[in-house]
This record gives structure tokens, C-alpha cells and sequence, in this order.
């Protein structure tokens, strides 16, 4: 059974930074791509940043230049670089992996950033 950890989130003031780290664990074929989504309260679930196996990236115009994604030398690990943080930046961020076929999430840790 595959499962997706995240950690990292927590709270912080505006300006300030954090990094969020996903590992994934079980038998995983073919992944195609590790990102991060997020879903502040009221809106819908959005991507943050993709990474693909090929190592292109792809972030929301939102974040671009302030977060950064990046793999770990296992492969199995995404991490996300996040500075200059703001208070539009709070929500639920989630880890994603998309496979040949499928998708997997994990469970999501909390993205606080106070004004």
C-alpha cells in the first residue's frame, strides 16, 4: 500500500520560511510526477509546484520565485522550499505523486501564516 507522509507545516510569520518534505512509501511503479497542492478554507484544492521525472518543473504563477520543489536523491522524497511566505500562502498543503494510471495524496499538513 502506498503511503505519502508530509511534515513540515506549522506556523510562521509573513516573511518567514518553510520547507515541507513528503516521503513516499510502498511499492510504487513508473512515477511520472511529485508535487504540491494546497486548499485554503472555501476554495478549491490548487497546484503549487509539479515536478516530473524528467526534472521539469512547473509552479503557480502565485509562487513562482518564492517556492522552490526538489527531489531527494532517493527519488522516493519531495521536498518544498517555501520563503517569503504571506498570508495568502495559509492553507492545507498536500503532497501528490502521479503514476502510470493513478494518483496518490497523503494527508495533508497545515500551512499557517500570520499577518
Amino acid at each position: 500500500q502506498v503511503q505519502l507522509v508530509e511534515s513540515g507545516g506549522g506556523l510562521v510569520q509573513a516573511g518567514g520560511s518553510l520547507r515541507l518534505s513528503c516521503v513516499a512509501s510502498g511499492t510504487i511503479f513508473s512515477i511520472e510526477a511529485m508535487g504540491w497542492y494546497r486548499q485554503a478554507p472555501g476554495n478549491q484544492r490548487e497546484m503549487v509546484a509539479v515536478l516530473t521525472s524528467d526534472g521539469s518543473t512547473n509552479y503557480d504563477d502565485s509562487v513562482k520565485g518564492r517556492f522552490t520543489i526538489s527531489r531527494g536523491a532517493g527519488k522516493r522524497t519531495v521536498f518544498l522550499q517555501m520563503n517569503s511566505l504571506a498570508p495568502g500562502d495559509t492553507a492545507v498543503y498536500y503532497c501528490n505523486v502521479k503514476v502510470l494510471g493513478g494518483m496518490y495524496w497523503g494527508q495533508g499538513t497545515q500551512v499557517t501564516v500570520s499577518s
